[in-house]
């Protein structure tokens, strides 16, 4: 078997335990307020790539972190992201009718239920974490826990979407753009290295270090992906609706850069991603997958 057909595996592997992680940690859609569950669920189940557990899950075994902690870990990070997800399809940001090949949630339920659902999936995500079945160390947990805050709040992800919107119809230097989307996207990408490794044996500094250094590369380089796949891939292709950033008149990499050095940068931070985990070996060849996924991939 390649090593390409190995990491296909263990990726599907991944992806499966985590939807069934999901579905258990979510409230059942039969509880109480049932359509707001529902909407929870709707946006989280049965769709997207999984990247960020994928990078808990990749992180942790560098450490030899144990299943329940990573399943957690995971589990936290993709509610998290989907929280972001159903808040910035909404009329007063994006106002995207499409997320991942189906209708987004304010389409789908209405409003105030799509705002109550991000809300709810925020607030599960930190319930996720906390649980005393995660077999994560009490104070290891404390540490986590806030990792996964400040990467998402004014000086992470929420931070980075306010730069967003009041960036639309301007013209950001380079150096500002890529401090938006080290905030919009990357911190959320960051703690997920992190927080997987933190689920096993406390990381050296200098393994921290490689670490942060490999989550920055592949943060960014995220965001250049998908500015490029925006000017470039069908709605179809992409899950949500193509060329938007550019109708919204928002700065992106390709708007400032041009397609093909947008393209050169991305590859450059795959290989700055390599490079910063090469000290691991074969222990992060998941990680080394993993980059190349997030450059490489066509929606």
């Amino acid at each position: 078997m390649s090593g390409q057909e190995d990491f296909q595996g263990w990726m599907q592997g991944v992806q499966d335990s985590v939807e069934t992680a999901l579905d258990l940690y979510l409230p059942s859609a039969e509880t109480t307020p049932a359509r707001l569950h529902d909407a929870m669920r709707y946006a989280v189940l049965g769709g997207g790539k999984r990247v960020r557990p994928l990078l808990v899950f990749a992180a942790g075994a560098l450490f030899d972190a144990p299943l329940a902690a990573l399943s957690h870990a995971a589990a936290a990070v993709e509610m998290m992201h989907a929280y972001s997800l159903v808040h910035d399809d909404m009329p007063c940001m994006d106002d995207d009718a499409l997320r991942r090949g189906k209708p987004t949630v304010h389409v789908r339920y209405d409003e105030a239920t799509a705002l109550l659902a991000g809300d709810a999936l925020q607030a599960q995500a930190f319930a996720v974490l906390a649980s005393t079945q995660a077999d994560i160390p009490p104070g290891r947990q404390l540490v986590m826990l806030r990792l996964l805050a400040q990467a998402v709040g004014s000086g992470g992800m929420c931070g980075g979407q306010a730069i967003d919107l009041a960036s639309v119809g301007t013209v950001l230097g380079i150096d500002e753009l890529e401090r938006m989307h080290r905030l919009k996207t990357g911190a959320l990408l960051h703690a997920s290295v992190l927080l997987g490794a933190c689920c096993g044996k406390l990381p050296e500094p200098s393994e921290k270090l490689a670490l942060e250094q490999y989550a920055d590369a592949i943060g960014l380089a995220f965001q250049v992906v998908d500015d490029v796949l925006d000017a470039t891939a069908d709605s179809r292709t992409l899950g949500k609706t193509a060329g938007k950033d550019a109708a919204a008149n928002k700065p992106t990499y390709v708007g400032i850069l041009g397609l093909q050095p947008s393209r050169e940068l991305a590859e450059k931070l795959r290989q700055d991603a390599h490079r910063a985990v090469a000290s691991f070996g074969v222990t992060a060849t998941m990680l080394r997958h993993l980059a190349d996924l997030i450059v490489q991939r066509k929606a």
